[in-house]
């Protein structure tokens, strides 16, 4: 059977995709990316925030349409399925099977039943097949959260915290390596919890030691830290490790102590600035990323501009900024959303301009050095080549490196550039040959 597949929302959700597809192709179906062809067409879904279930519905809306054409089966899976269930069965009889998270254990099962094909229960255990660059993949080391801050339904929609086995990870990321990764961006909810479920400790450093031995990886990078289970001795230990790249994204959410506790955050400002000036110390160009979210019910304008000075201190090397929205059965969600959109949006772009000036003046200094580069793509009218450096990871929001080259560049090839121009998050340069 031709099969469509359409992945929304975070790379964690990606995995998810590249697992079921890993399952489709071992039970000897056809994955196709013309939809008109399309036999079924199956939707792995987000619903975090509501742009992202605005973009789930109106996807799977559009994916009805081809039912008039070779479709004959629409299923939709994730975090929508899993936290709407009843109401999406009730809406929209266009969908022949919603799929919750709970029941991906037998996701195999369902898909035989819906698609008339033999899929086996495989899920998790065929290889995972990657749908972006060749050289680059997501190892998801954890499932859940168990954070519970006031303002985010995760824990609500993909339940605790669950570490993966660390000897099934590590066998996992050699069989990416020998099929030609290079760059591997360990995720989860929390990296920095890992272990603490099933091994009663932290282990995040142990299975980074374990990665760090594979041969063929050369990049390993760490997302989604939390700060307060960054310590000294996992700070230590990663400039050790020469594969592990100094980038540190930390969402901190904001810079108020009093809106950090509001949001149920572990940690102040104080520990945050602590822990950064700890990792400065530590690393020669690390690279520091966090996430802000701005028009959290009773923020002040003297959190505001707290926040700014945290910002300031801190000297973040990307920020990604979020307007607060109100999520059902949140804790959060019972306060009185008492700061309108329009204020929301004027704190949001008066936060992002004070972030664009305070990159742009620090990443002058990067003017002369540099940097290795991950070369993933040409320009056609140009021929200037594009890449990223340990400034960026793969997830499209951190800028790219632009820079020329006398001599032409194998795509997933590393390089080195200097760096010869700043404009905000993309470095131009010129390649290096040594």
């Amino acid at each position: 059977m031709k099969i469509g597949i359409i992945s929304l929302g975070c790379c964690k959700n990606l995995v998810d995709t590249e697992n079921l597809i890993g399952l489709l192709q071992q039970s000897k179906q056809e994955i196709t990316y013309n939809l008109n062809e399309a036999e079924a067409i199956i939707v792995n879904t987000c619903g975090f925030i509501d742009p992202a279930k605005e973009e789930g519905i109106n996807t799977i809306l559009e994916m009805a349409e081809y039912k008039q054409k070779k479709c004959r089966k629409l299923i939709v899976m994730g975090c929508l399925s899993e936290r709407y269930y009843d109401q999406l069965v009730d809406e929209l009889p266009e969908v022949d099977r919603f799929i919750t998270l709970k029941q991906y254990n037998q996701l195999g099962t369902i898909l035989s039943e819906e698609l008339n094909e033999k899929i086996a229960n495989d899920y998790g255990k065929c290889p995972q097949v990657l749908t972006g660059k060749p050289w680059m993949a997501y190892l998801k080391i954890a499932d859940g959260c168990s954070n519970r801050c006031s303002y985010c339904a995760i824990p609500l929609i993909r339940g605790a915290y669950r570490s993966f086995d660390i000897d099934e990870l590590v066998e996992q990321a050699k069989e990416l390596a020998l099929r030609g990764v290079k760059e591997l961006n360990l995720i989860a909810q929390d990296t920095t919890r890992y272990g603490l479920d099933n091994y009663g400790e932290r282990r995040l450093l142990e299975l980074l030691k374990r990665i760090n031995e594979i041969d063929a990886l050369h990049w390993i990078r760490v997302l989604y830290m939390y700060p307060d289970e960054i310590d000294n001795e996992l700070i230590e230990g990663m400039a050790k490790l020469d594969k592990v790249l100094p980038y540190f994204d930390i969402p901190v959410q904001h810079g108020s102590n009093r809106m950090l506790l509001a949001m149920n955050r572990r940690g102040t400002s104080e520990s945050t600035i602590q822990l950064v000036d700890k990792i400065k110390e530590t690393f020669e160009l690390p690279v520091l990323r966090t996430t802000m979210i701005v028009g959290f019910p009773t923020e002040t304008l003297e959190d505001v501009e707290i926040n700014h000075e945290f910002m300031k201190r801190v000297q973040w090397d990307r920020l990604g900024g979020f307007t607060y929205s109100k999520e059902e059965d949140t804790p959060s969600y019972e306060l009185e959303d008492n700061i309108t959109q329009e204020e929301k949006e004027r704190r949001y772009e008066e936060m992002m301009k004070l972030q664009e000036s305070l990159v742009q003046m620090k990443n002058e200094s990067l003017i002369g050095k540099t940097l290795e580069v991950l070369v993933e793509k040409q320009d056609g009218l140009t021929g200037f080549y594009r890449g990223r450096s340990v400034f960026s990871a793969p997830d499209g929001i951190d800028g790219e490196v632009i820079f020329k080259s006398e001599e032409p560049i194998e795509f997933g090839t590393f390089v080195s550039v200097t760096i010869t121009r700043i404009k905000a998050h993309d470095f131009y340069g010129t390649r290096s040959i040594k």
